[in-house]
């Protein structure tokens, strides 16, 4: 939805509302409600919400106050309304809403603003390996059905990277997982098993995120 429709479809002559992108709870509304009417232009302004991090990273957001009539004509604009009837647009970037779709956005006094995301974050391309075969699709598929529910648990997850083509596939790990002292064992051990297991092209996983310092540096 452009900017122009996103103002229309908020004018209450009946058009039809797109489906949303994230879901806000209450609280979260409210609580960004109070904030945008501490800005002198607050009825012009909407939050934009966008993905800062790159890819193969553990999600991390911008969020910010921004005209939604001076979004690009690319951007996605939804309305969401509070308890009160009071509405906030929120401005998310078209290439960031795949990434986005089914998040939550919800606030606690503990916490502040807290973003919940059920989507992974997409792998890097790196030089060398291979991510858009069918031996990828095979492991990706093992990942998603298998590998990451078993993760779940733990509150983590693995991202595939690709694949060397003489038999290693190369990961990184994040969420819970990430930066534990089990993490490593985890991925050798229990993620080069169900691999090598099911998949007969695969003898070895290798894990390329640093969980000394948070990062995952890749080849350094």
């Amino acid at each position: 939805m452009s900017p122009l429709e996103a103002l229309a479809s908020g004018s209450g002559d009946g058009q039809a509302v797109s489906r949303p992108i994230i879901s806000i709870t209450e609280p979260a509304i409210a609580k960004l409600l109070e904030m945008r009417a501490e800005e002198s232009d607050a009825e012009q302004l909407g939050l934009r919400l966008a993905i800062a991090s790159q890819p193969g990273e553990d999600f991390r957001y911008d969020l910010s106050f921004d005209e939604f009539l001076k979004a690009a004509f690319t951007d996605e604009v939804r309305s969401h309304e509070g308890a009160d009837g009071q509405t906030i647009k929120i401005i998310v970037p078209e290439e960031n809403v795949e990434l986005l779709q089914d998040a939550t956005l919800d606030y606690t006094d503990t916490q502040g603003l807290v973003i919940r995301n059920p989507n992974r974050p997409q792998a890097p391309d790196i030089e060398g390996l291979t991510n858009d075969d069918e031996l990828s699709a095979k492991i990706e598929t093992l990942v998603s059905s298998e590998v990451n529910p078993s993760l779940a648990a733990h509150g983590g997850f693995v991202t595939y990277m690709g694949h060397d083509g003489d038999g290693t596939a190369y990961m990184t790990m994040g969420g819970g997982c990430h930066g534990c002292s089990m993490s490593k064992m985890t991925m050798l051990e229990g993620v080069q098993t169900m691999l090598s297991d099911q998949i007969p092209e695969i003898q070895r996983v290798k894990d390329l995120t640093d969980h000394s310092t948070g990062e995952n540096p890749f080849y350094s």
